[in-house]
C-alpha cells in the first residue's frame, strides 16, 4: 500500500523537476532582448544559445538516461539539479558572446536533459496501472512551465537586470529541485529485480535493443512526429502577423496552444490507459497531420484560436506515450536508456521545424507550404508508427 500510494509522489516530483528545468532553459527567450540591449550581443548569437541547447539536450538524453538504469535516476536527477543551478549561475556572470553560448546552450541543455529521460523511465517502472495517465501528467508539470517560470523570469526582468534575474532563477532551481530530486527512487520492481516487460522471456543486451526494428521504428515515429509540430509551433505567431493580426494577439494564440495542450496529455493519457498506448499514438499522428494542413484554413483570431487549440491539444497528447510504448516493450533495466534514445530522435526532429520554415519562408514570401509540408512529415510519421509491433503478451496464468 505505500508503494501505491509513493507512486504519485513520484509523479508530482517528476511534474515539479521537469516544470522547473524546462522553465529555466526557457527563460532565455524572455530574457534575449535584455542581454542584448546591455551587451552589444546581437539577438541572433544570444538565439543561438538555444539552438546549441536543443542539440545539447538530444545528445545528452541517451547519456543520462544510460546513466539512471546504472545508478538509478535519484543521482542522475540530482546531479542535472546542481548542474543547472551552477550553470544559470555561471552564465549569468558570462563576459563574452561566445562564453555565454557555450555555458547557457551546452551545459543548461545538457543539465535539463538529466531530468526527461530518467524521469520518464522512474514512472513508467512504478505503474502498472494508470501508466499513461501517470506519464502524461510528468508531462503536463514540463507543459507548466511557459505559464509558470516565463511570467516569473519577466516579473524578475522588469525590475532587475538579466544578471540578477538570472541568478534568482538559478537559486530557485537549486532550492526546489535539490530537494524534489531526494524524493526520486528506484522503481520496486527492479529492487525485486523482475527487469523485462510482460510477454519477453528472453534477457535481451543493450545493443541488441538499440539495433532491434522496434526501438529504430519508435524514434523515426518520434523524430517525424516531432519534425511534424515543430515549425507550425515555432512560427505560428510569426504566420499570424503576415495574416494581419496584432503581434500581443498572436502571441495568445501561442499561450492558447499551449493551455489545450495541458488538457490533451491528459484526455489521451486515460484513453492510452483505456485503450493502449499505440492505437492512441497511431490516432494522435493521423490527426495530428491534418491539425497542421488546418493551419492552412485560419485567417482570423477565432480560427486561429480554433486550430491551434486542436492542434496543441494533440500534439501535446501524443508525446507522453512514447515512454509508455518503450515500457510495454522493451526490458525495465534499460528503460532510461530506450527512452532517452527517443528523446533524443525527438529533440532532433524539434531542430528541424525553426531552420525548414525560416527557408520556406524566405523563398515562397508565404508560410502555406510549411503546414502543407508539416502535413506531409505527420502522415509520414502515422505510416512508420503502422510498422510498429508491439511484443506480444503472455497469457495471465491460470488460477485454481
Amino acid at each position: 500500500m505505500g508503494n501505491l500510494h509513493y507512486r504519485w509522489v513520484i509523479v508530482a516530483a517528476g511534474g515539479l523537476l521537469g516544470c522547473i528545468a524546462i522553465g529555466a532553459m526557457f527563460s532565455l527567450p524572455v530574457f534575449l532582448l535584455p542581454i542584448s540591449r546591455d551587451t552589444g550581443w546581437s539577438v541572433t548569437g544570444v538565439s543561438t544559445a538555444m539552438t546549441i541547447g536543443f542539440l545539447a539536450m538530444a545528445f545528452a538524453s541517451m547519456i543520462w538516461g544510460s546513466l539512471s538504469d546504472r545508478w538509478g535516476p535519484r543521482p542522475v536527477v540530482l546531479t542535472g539539479s546542481v548542474l543547472l543551478a551552477l550553470s544559470l549561475l555561471a552564465a549569468s556572470h558570462a563576459p563574452s558572446l561566445i562564453v555565454f553560448q557555450l555555458v547557457f546552450g551546452l551545459m543548461i541543455g545538457v543539465a535539463a536533459a538529466a531530468v526527461f529521460a530518467p524521469m520518464m523511465a522512474c514512472v513508467t517502472g512504478w505503474f502498472d496501472t494508470h501508466r499513461s495517465l501517470a506519464v502524461s501528467l510528468v508531462s503536463a508539470g514540463m507543459g507548466m512551465a511557459p505559464m509558470t517560470m516565463s511570467p516569473f523570469a519577466a516579473w524578475l526582468v522588469s525590475s532587475h537586470d538579466w544578471r540578477f534575474s538570472m541568478q534568482i532563477i538559478a537559486l530557485v532551481v537549486a532550492v526546489v529541485m535539490i530537494p524534489a530530486s531526494l524524493l526520486v527512487r528506484r522503481a520496486p520492481v527492479l529492487e525485486a529485480h523482475a527487469d523485462a516487460p510482460a510477454g519477453e522471456a528472453q534477457q535481451a543486451s543493450v545493443g541488441e535493443v538499440l539495433r532491434s526494428p522496434r526501438f529504430i521504428i519508435l524514434c523515426l515515429t518520434n523524430f517525424f512526429c516531432c519534425a511534424t509540430h515543430s515549425g507550425p509551433i515555432f512560427h505560428t505567431v510569426s504566420y499570424a502577423i503576415t495574416c494581419g493580426i496584432p503581434m500581443i494577439a498572436a502571441v495568445t494564440i501561442y499561450s492558447f496552444e499551449g493551455l489545450a495542450g495541458m488538457g490533451g496529455r491528459v484526455v489521451l493519457g486515460l484513453l492510452g490507459d483505456r485503450l493502449g498506448a499505440r492505437p492512441v499514438l497511431v490516432g494522435g499522428l493521423l490527426a495530428q497531420a491534418f491539425g497542421a494542413l488546418a493551419y492552412v484554413l485560419a485567417s482570423g483570431l477565432g480560427s486561429f484560436y480554433a486550430v491551434a487549440g486542436l492542434f496543441g491539444f494533440i500534439y501535446a497528447g501524443v508525446m507522453p506515450l512514447y515512454a509508455v510504448i518503450a515500457r510495454e516493450n522493451f526490458p525495465l533495466r534499460m528503460m532510461g536508456t530506450v527512452i532517452g534514445g527517443t528523446a533524443m530522435a525527438g529533440s532532433l526532429g524539434m531542430a528541424t521545424g525553426p531552420i525548414a520554415g525560416g527557408l520556406i519562408y524566405d523563398t515562397f514570401a508565404t508560410y502555406i507550404w510549411l503546414y502543407v509540408g508539416s502535413w506531409a512529415i505527420g502522415i509520414g510519421a502515422f505510416m512508420i508508427a503502422m510498422m510498429f509491433r508491439p511484443v506480444p503478451q503472455s497469457p495471465a496464468p491460470a488460477v485454481a
